[in-house]
């Protein structure tokens, strides 16, 4: 397998007064790259807790977390945050769209941030793919749910990441848009070779998935 991210026992523990709340509890897997992996299981199992691990958004009790080889938590603040900026892409269950800004300027703004010039024809591109031409020039209150989602999708993309993370990313839409949207997301990360790391409580997401990780009380049970 040509794995872009491997973790070793990884643990999480949150210390909740006397006690201590085990959230992962020694999670070793790896990530094939451009591979589509689906993590699920029920509530509080801690498949966001891995997702967040995985993609350096939360440090980890115990453990590592190696992306192409490298160490991720050998990184300093600064680096990791560079990192995240321009090899992740995040998507998550709330568009998190800044309302004042357009379509086109939100997709924008991780590249704006990272002082860098965008690519018009591969945002074009993405754009193509998500199908969302015709509301890039529009502000998100102009917007249903399933297009603010894929706009989030374009912005996550516009930076050309190698690993999409996904939380959640259907469970604020209708079942017949969260299909949609995930389809798009398969296809539009397929055909740009990204890796896809999705979390969802839905088993008829996960089942979209070329692998499915299933997560209770801190351990993956199955892995299919």
């Amino acid at each position: 397998m040509d794995e872009i991210i491997r973790c070793e026992g990884l643990q999480k523990v949150y210390q909740m007064g006397e006690n201590k709340v085990y959230a992962l509890r020694g999670v070793t897997t790896a990530f094939e790259k451009g591979g589509f992996t689906a993590v699920t299981g029920p509530s509080g199992s801690g498949k966001s807790t891995l997702l967040h691990l995985l993609s350096g958004l939360d440090r980890p009790t115990a453990g590592k977390v190696f992306y192409q080889g490298a160490d991720l938590y050998q990184y300093g603040d600064n680096q990791l945050s560079v990192l995240r900026r321009r090899r992740f892409g995040f998507v998550f269950q709330n568009y998190n769209l800044v309302k004042e800004l357009t379509g086109m300027e939100n997709i924008l703004l991780p590249v704006m941030l990272d002082n860098r010039k965008p690519d018009r024809r591969y945002l074009d591109q993405v754009i193509e793919l998500l199908r969302i031409g015709d509301r890039v020039n529009h502000l998100p209150g102009a917007m249903s749910g399933g297009q603010q989602q894929r706009v989030s999708i374009a912005r996550a993309l516009a930076n050309k990441p190698a690993v999409l993370f996904a939380d959640e990313p259907t469970g604020n839409l209708d079942m017949k848009t969260g299909r949609e949207v995930l389809s798009l997301m398969q296809r539009t990360s397929r055909e740009l070779g990204i890796t896809l790391i999705l979390v969802t409580h839905d088993l008829n997401v996960a089942e979209q998935a070329e692998r499915v990780l299933y997560i209770e009380d801190g351990q993956i049970e199955k892995d299919l």
